[in-house]
């Protein structure tokens, strides 16, 4: 009988994140295993794993599971669970990717979670900024901040998908000329950026356009099989910003294109998520 003692009380998404993580060192890991993982019961890392098979995140085995490699094209995270997954990459891209806003910059934020930790990190420094978002999640957190200024360009929030697509918020960001434009990508291959939706590919687009600059967020999870549809090219991007985790081949053909390239270290960090001094 399981100890409850060893149990914790954790969110899904962050349970299922950890899972996730785990089974991308490994490959595969038995129900046993991933509980111990989580510090949690094997009926919880079942009903998990049941969550994931379904969305479609891997696949059960006898007594256990394995990631699907490669995921289908059109395969989308979950935001919550996303959001989860190399936490500490993003916190530590997030950072680094805040120091290049200056004060009263413009700036264009995608929906990625990545760029969400550039809005959190940026917000400490406090520095007066036009805001332009498709982002529910980053418009909810920014609001409360007084010296920026939050742009909403409307269109449709996709069901599952806390941000907006489509009309008329392309038109409207198509007519900007920001400072800045900071925006993630489902998969990097090589040199090609994609994405796995038609309609967020199209907004992104017309993001990279209506900035002088733009800094592409990604953790070094990304740089794998491409996505659905075409974003853009490295060509389009002034710089990348990744983690220490990034393959030599995917950072050799970053610097091929002649891209500035910054990669971070993750153990910066301190474990209250504040860079060490």
């Amino acid at each position: 009988m399981e100890s409850p003692s060893k149990r914790v009380d954790i969110v899904p998404a962050k349970r299922q994140a950890l899972i996730l993580e785990h089974l991308r060192i490994s490959g595969a890991a038995s129900i046993q295993e991933l509980a111990d993982t989580i510090g949690g019961s094997q009926s919880t890392v079942r009903r998990d794993l049941e969550h994931l098979m379904e969305k479609g995140y891997l696949e059960r085995t006898h007594g256990g599971a394995h990631l699907l490699q490669p995921m289908r094209a059109t395969f989308e995270r979950e935001m919550t669970v996303n959001a989860e997954l190399q936490h500490a990459e993003k916190v530590a891209i997030g950072r680094e990717a805040a120091l290049r806003l200056s004060a009263r910059d413009s700036v264009i934020f995608d929906s990625s979670s990545t760029v969400m930790e550039v809005v959190r990190a940026a917000a400490e420094r406090d520095l007066p900024l036009t805001v332009v978002t498709n982002s529910l999640d980053i418009a909810d957190f920014a609001a409360d901040i007084k010296s920026w200024r939050i742009i909403l360009p409307g269109g449709t929030v996709r069901p599952g998908y806390r941000h907006l697509a489509g009309e008329p918020g392309e038109s409207f960001i198509k007519t900007l000329h920001a400072d800045l434009c900071m925006t993630g990508a489902s998969a990097v291959t090589g040199t090609l950026l994609t994405e796995t939706s038609l309609e967020v590919a199209s907004l992104k687009r017309a993001m990279i356009s209506s900035a002088r600059k733009t800094i592409l967020l990604v953790d070094s999870s990304k740089f794998t099989a491409p996505g659905f549809c075409t974003l853009s090219d490295i060509s389009e991007i002034d710089e990348v910003i990744t983690d220490e985790g990034i393959s030599r081949d995917a950072l050799s053909s970053l610097r091929s294109a002649e891209r500035k390239v910054t990669v971070v270290s993750v153990s910066t960090l301190s474990a209250s998520g504040r860079f060490k001094l």
